[in-house]
């Protein structure tokens, strides 16, 4: 019966009302990756460059003043510092020893210069933010200083700077393969074995490449607190684009194994503006540039009537 009396009634179905657009602080923000949680020999690393990096900066390293009246330098200083730091190579043929060095022909990048990041599955999203920020800030630096065309950009890019903890290990081979499918095997595997106290380093093919065909590829530890990760910015973009080697007499310097400085010195941005001096030409040999190199340092010293 009382089944009946429901069917014999007729209940309006309510029309609903059309919902309101929620303000944007209302709408639940989409969920981010989250990174998986590092192994043991991450976190040991993580732990190993964060003790150093305070060890370094207690010791009143890893400078980011650019330079001071305690570092000065003359034209003789900054010519002599170009030659030994664009016409050799830190790590010729593929070597990571320190003392592996051997001469070069001039080597800049003739065609754009476009900087893109990749990250491995590992490095959290802060992190990558930060990462991404302070590359594309660097980028517009460079741009300023060289007057040659250097850009962050999202896709397409040809300087790949690849930020990968050792949990990456299979990301890294993946990202080289596909943005460099003929990247050599043998350094490939390096990159993927690199010693503790290699921090970070950069592949180029500006030596050989045609004009517009240059290749870069910059492999910097994720497990580096920030100012470490700035510094391996700052020293590997820079060689990238052709001041491949360091110095032990190059002071103030990011190009000095000492670790004096962390960024970019003023002495850094005369070697990047000697660096793209129209005056030198790519695949001059070192005797055919020596002259030039000693006019452009004295010019940009002020020397020049000395």
């Amino acid at each position: 019966m009382g089944l009946s009396l429901l069917a014999a009634c007729d209940f309006p179905l309510r029309e609903s009302l059309k919902p309101q657009a929620r303000p944007a602080g209302l709408i639940p923000p989409k969920a981010e990756a989250v990174a998986p949680m590092p192994s043991a020999e991450s976190r040991a690393l993580s732990a190993y460059y964060t003790k150093l990096e305070a060890h370094l900066l207690a010791q009143g390293l890893l400078r980011r003043d650019g330079g001071g009246p305690d570092t000065t330098f003359r034209a003789l200083d900054l010519a002599r510092n170009f030659e030994t730091i664009a016409f050799y190579d830190e790590h010729a043929g593929g070597e990571l020893s320190r003392s592996a060095q051997a001469i070069s022909r001039f080597h800049p990048w003739r065609g754009a210069v476009r900087f893109s990041t990749h990250f491995g599955a590992s490095v959290p999203m802060a992190q990558r933010k930060q990462d991404e920020a302070a590359v594309a800030g660097f980028a517009d630096r460079l741009a300023r200083v060289t007057r040659h065309p250097i850009a962050a950009v999202e896709r397409n890019g040809n300087f790949h700077v690849l930020f990968m903890s050792a949990d990456d290990n299979q990301d890294l081979t993946d990202t080289v393969r596909r943005l460099w499918p003929d990247f050599p095997a043998s350094r490939l595997q390096t990159l993927t074995e690199l010693p503790r106290d290699i921090y970070c380093l950069v592949h180029t093919n500006t030596p050989s490449a045609p004009a517009g065909r240059e290749r870069a590829i910059a492999i910097i530890r994720a497990e580096h607190p920030p100012l470490m990760r700035l510094s391996c910015i700052h020293e590997e973009l820079a060689q990238g684009l052709g001041l491949s080697n360091d110095s032990p007499m190059a002071r103030p310097s990011i190009f000095n194994d000492d670790e004096e400085f962390a960024t970019l010195t003023s002495h850094d941005e005369l070697l990047l503006q000697m660096l793209y001096d129209p005056r030198l030409t790519s695949g001059m040999t070192l005797e055919e540039a020596r002259p030039k190199i000693k006019h452009i340092a004295a010019d940009l010293t002020g020397e020049n009537g000395s």
